[in-house]
C-alpha cells in the first residue's frame, strides 16, 4: 500500500521510505513516479526475504559500519548493500520479476 504522509516527511530531504507493508512518499505527485516507487518496491522484497525485523536490524548495523567508517551520514546511507541494489536497479521497472532471492548479498561484497 502507498500512502501519501507530507506531515512525517515535511522537514527531511527523504523522498519516500518503506515500512512494511507501507511505502510513504513525501508529496502526491510522487504516486507518478514510477522509478522511485521500484525503488521502494525492492525494499519491501528486501524486507520480506528478511522477515521485517531483521532487515532493519541489519540496516541499522550496516548503516553504523559505514559510518564509523567513512564519517559521513550521506556515503553511508548510500554504502548500505540495501540502498544500494535499490539505487542500481530502481530504473530496470521489470527488475523485481526476475530478480533471485537475497540478491543484495552481491551488493556487500562489492
Amino acid at each position: 500500500m502507498i500512502l501519501v504522509c507530507q506531515r512525517v516527511l515535511k522537514n527531511t530531504k527523504i523522498s519516500g521510505i518503506t515500512l512494511f507493508p507501507f511505502i510513504i512518499l513525501k508529496k502526491p505527485e510522487y504516486l507518478h513516479d514510477q522509478i522511485l516507487i521500484n525503488h521502494e518496491k525492492i525494499h519491501l522484497r528486501q524486507q520480506v526475504e528478511l522477515l521485517v525485523i531483521f532487515f532493519y536490524i541489519w540496516y541499522v548495523i550496516e548503516y553504523y559500519y559505514w559510518y564509523f567508517k567513512l564519517k559521513d551520514h550521506f556515503l553511508a546511507y548510500k554504502s548500505i548493500s540495501f540502498e544500494r541494489e535499490a539505487y542500481a536497479m530502481e530504473d530496470d521497472l521489470n527488475y523485481l520479476d526476475s530478480r533471485k532471492v537475497w540478491n543484495f548479498f552481491k551488493y556487500i561484497l562489492d
